[in-house]
């Protein structure tokens, strides 16, 4: 079998059992505390004692930190290929597959309920080339690639683009749902997950200083996955003068819409970080906002499941803690548990 034809091969082993892949991996790190319970990973100070709300959540720029001491590694590439990204987009692309700009998270610094996240330039294929290789050498039965990264929160260790995970709660007790479909997304496949879930990004590198704020990222996300806008803006989009970004913001200065940070975790198959956090809408206030909400978006389908202290099967990490982490403070967030049957995401359109 050529090199080419066997990294398909071991691409299609991590893609077809990601979640038992995941079982594996999480054993790997018995000495690395998890979040509430689940096999996401993370460091002292990166799970606050109760929501903190995203405006006391500070970012700061730094512009040029020192370089990773694992990037682009070249192992496990089939010959001719210089990275995993440019293996995977011309061996097994996904359906959204861009090198788009991106946050390099550097450090996280306290105190926990009104964390710093230090933040530097970045592209998403600088992710993938460690967290789908990592994985897939996995899959594939080494760990010479895991092995030198070490302590999957070590910081410094890769370039870690933290991706926002976040539950959208409604008051009386449901959350949205994404079966994540393998055919169309490079990362977690074949998983359950929360939503909306998206790295943290500017829309462009000529933006990434005014962009540096997790709810715009979280609004342009709302409208991707929930809403299924396609994720190409234009060069003259304006996200201030956007009605739905005014909306969704305006529903937030109300009170009608409340985001908080729950924690911050390490997925221990991938090493990718999710910053967690939670919105809850009133009940009114989602019906507004997403009563054109779809069922299939770009990157899988969609529903609302009720918020009931349980967590579905086979569901990514991040979806797990966040949900985990929901559940322990639904009384801060506001939230009356309230058992439904699972449905499609949109809510009945009033007379």
């Amino acid at each position: 079998m050529d090199g080419e034809a066997r990294w398909r091969d071991e691409r299609a082993a991590l893609d077809g059992a990601r979640a038992r892949l995941g079982e594996v991996a999480d054993g790997l790190y018995p000495d690395v505390p998890r979040v509430a319970g689940t096999p996401l990973r993370c460091a002292d100070g990166w799970v606050p004692d109760a929501p903190v709300p995203l405006g006391d959540v500070r970012l700061a720029w730094d512009p040029a930190p020192p370089p990773p001491a694992v990037a682009a590694p070249p192992d496990g590439l089939p010959p001719g290929y210089r990275t995993y990204a440019e293996a995977l987009g011309a061996l097994a692309p996904p359906a959204v597959f861009e090198d788009r700009p991106a946050y390099r998270l550097v450090a996280v610094e306290p105190p926990a309920d009104r964390p710093v996240l230090r933040l530097s330039p970045a592209r998403y294929f600088d992710g993938v080339n460690v967290g789908e290789a990592v994985a897939h050498e996995l899959a594939a039965g080494r760990r010479g690639l895991r092995d030198r990264i070490g302590d999957p929160c070590d910081l410094a260790r890769r370039t870690v683009l933290p991706a926002i995970t976040t539950v959208t709660l409604t008051a009386s007790g449901t959350y949205l749902l994404h079966r994540r479909d393998p055919a169309k997304v490079a990362h977690a496949g074949g998983l359950l997950q929360v939503m909306p879930v998206g790295v943290f990004q500017p829309l462009r590198a000529a933006d990434e200083r005014r962009d540096l704020d997790l709810w715009r990222c979280m609004v342009r996300e709302y409208a991707e996955e929930v809403l299924g806008r396609d994720e190409d803006y234009g060069a003259a989009f304006d996200q201030d003068a956007w009605p739905f970004h005014r909306a969704l913001t305006a529903a937030r200065t109300a009170g009608r819409a409340r985001a908080h940070l729950l924690g911050i975790g390490v997925d221990p198959l991938t090493l990718a970080l999710d910053v967690l956090t939670a919105v809850v809408f009133d009940d009114d206030a989602f019906a507004e906002l997403f009563g054109d909400a779809v069922e299939v978006n770009a990157e899988g389908e969609v529903a609302r499941a009720p918020f009931d202290g349980t967590v579905p099967a086979p569901m990514q990490p991040a979806g797990a803690a966040a949900l985990e982490l929901a559940w322990r403070h639904r009384e801060a967030l506001r939230v009356t548990p309230s058992p439904v049957s699972p449905s499609p995401v949109s809510p009945p359109r009033g007379p």
